[in-house]
């Protein structure tokens, strides 16, 4: 059955359905739904770099008022990837456990949009700090599993080495993705597809070809996005860290 067609226990949201009207809501993205030739469906959040904000939440991304998706893992409130802004974690202070400063236990893919540079990376990091960025004042950095979308030999192998979990099972999935014009796109799939569905759904419709490299987000129940024209609630869980739109 379609996750889509499912209604969630947060009062007066349904899946799929627009956002309620909020004052001077973001406007500088482009969305757009589109389903792949295996049947995954994606909602698609088009933006630039400079307009990405890493937040600390505590509850659904639809009670938040943010337009935007979920962010890295958790546990118990603690953030388990990282999520930094400017070299600062976004909850606590550097160095601490849960704070969004570490990929816990982990070397994992970390995306990086280095300011300074006007470039994208995904590197390999346990910590914020073994980031390689040109200026530690202006990039930002959001902990996840490697895609590697241009290697497809080798990517199922690296994200087991960054131990993604589910890997096999059909979940929904959130992702973040770049191509070669600078633009980044929030993904989120309501739809249960397995890490390799979810993937080559996203190399099949979204980017035109354009696609360099992105990494996987927590999914499952966690998979959440708030638009003008959608909202995605998960499974109506919290979630304790998201990447919004500022403008």
């Amino acid at each position: 059955m379609l996750i889509a067609a499912l209604a969630f226990s947060l009062p007066g949201f349904r899946t799929g359905e627009p956002a309620p009207p909020f004052p001077d809501p973001p406007t500088a993205y482009t969305y757009r739904e589109v389903r792949a030739s295996n049947g995954v469906v994606l909602h698609t959040m088009k933006t630039s770099p400079r307009n990405v904000r890493l937040e600390a939440v505590s509850t659904n991304v639809l009670e938040t008022r943010r337009y935007g998706i979920n962010g890295g893992f958790f546990y118990n409130g603690d953030l388990l990837s990282i999520a930094v802004q400017n070299d600062r974690p976004v909850t606590r202070e550097r160095g601490a456990f849960g704070s969004g400063w570490t990929n816990v236990k982990y070397s994992r893919g970390t995306l990086v949009w280095d300011g300074a540079a006007r470039a994208w990376s995904v590197q390999q990091a346990a910590s914020a700090g073994e980031l390689a960025v040109s200026d530690r004042s202006e990039y930002w950095a959001q902990g996840g599993i490697s895609m590697s979308l241009r290697d497809e030999a080798r990517w199922a192998e690296q994200a087991a080495k960054e131990a993604m979990p589910f890997a096999a099972d059909r979940r929904m999935r959130t992702g973040l993705v770049y191509n070669t014009g600078l633009n980044v796109w929030f993904i989120v799939s309501p739809v249960p597809c397995t890490a390799a569905e979810f993937r080559s759904a996203i190399l099949e419709t979204v980017g035109s070809g354009t696609l360099v490299d992105g990494i996987f987000l927590d999914g499952d129940g966690s998979s959440q996005m708030q638009c003008t024209e959608v909202q995605l609630p998960g499974d109506s869980r919290s979630v304790y860290q998201m990447l919004t739109l500022i403008n």
